[in-house]
């Protein structure tokens, strides 16, 4: 089974949604926690461990012999993403920030061994052991790289190894294809947000690309208490997607977020507000 917990909006509380979410579920489940924020992971932070178990994620990055090219440019016109040029005699030159490592020139050659297959280091994935029972399967893409598909591949696929009962997924902010990515084989989507003008117009879009791809939604009003709750009920209603929970505004879950202390293993009563997601979440799955 997987879950997933997102957001349109960047900074409303997502990571701290799905951390104490995971650590509360691990009563009900045998679990992996994945970060496929992989421009920004920073569950390992909020869980208090650093990052082990290193894995490489290289992608496909084609290497021309020029003694056995015969310039035919079928490798520039097969790109889609125009990361091939060719000069007026048909010498093919690779731009490797516009490669999305697709292979098709390679399979287009009509000589082999012409393209050879050459690696680019894109990223990272790591498998940490947390403190409360359950590993976390975190992707990082390399500072200046573009394309982040490729690691959060690599690293839903490494969670998925592990063949726990249960894989929690915590994509990216937005909606873009590495967030849909993310989202595939979810049973539910915790959508966190706002109720602010911004996580409004957010929300929609999340909420938006869980109807087209049929997942159920659950929302999470987060700092609920400090703008109109009735415009989220609204948008909620709209799409058919249950408020779940309301987080207040909290300075013991500030405080727990600055010392890395999940909140939910407090005696605050905020921690309850996650016990409960959780035991829906189960009973739901159930």
């Amino acid at each position: 089974m997987q879950i997933a917990v997102s957001g349109g909006k960047g900074g409303t509380g997502k990571s701290t949604v799905v951390i104490n979410l995971a650590i509360a579920l691990r009563d009900y489940f045998d679990l992996t926690l994945a970060d496929l924020d992989v421009e920004a992971p920073n569950d390992h932070i909020l869980l208090g461990i650093k990052l082990q178990n290193e894995e490489p994620v290289k992608l496909f990055m084609p290497r021309f012999d020029y003694f056995k090219c015969i310039r035919c440019k079928k490798c520039a016109e097969v790109c889609e993403e125009h990361a091939i040029i060719t000069m007026k005699d048909g010498t093919p030159f690779l731009m490797p920030t516009l490669c999305s490592g697709c292979g098709a020139c390679q399979i287009v050659c009509p000589v082999e061994g012409a393209i050879l297959e050459g690696k680019k280091l894109m990223g990272y994935t790591y498998l940490t052991e947390t403190p409360y029972g359950f590993p976390l399967v975190t992707g990082k893409l390399l500072e200046g790289e573009e394309r982040a598909m490729p690691i959060v591949v690599a690293a839903k696929k490494r969670a998925k190894a592990l063949n726990k009962e249960l894989l929690i997924v915590d994509t990216a902010a937005g909606t873009s294809n590495t967030v849909s990515k993310a989202l595939e084989d979810s049973q539910l989507i915790i959508a966190v947000t706002e109720p602010t003008p911004l996580g409004l117009h957010d929300l929609e879009l999340i909420l938006k690309l869980a109807d087209i791809i049929g997942i159920k939604t659950w929302v999470v009003i987060n700092r609920s208490d400090l703008g109109n709750k009735d415009a989220v009920k609204e948008l909620a209603r709209k799409y058919n997607a249950r408020i779940i929970a309301e987080i207040p505004y909290s300075e013991n879950i500030l405080k727990s977020y600055v010392e890395g202390k999940p909140i939910v293993l407090s005696d605050c009563e905020e921690a309850e507000i996650f016990r409960k997601l959780a035991e829906e979440v189960a009973n739901y799955l159930r």
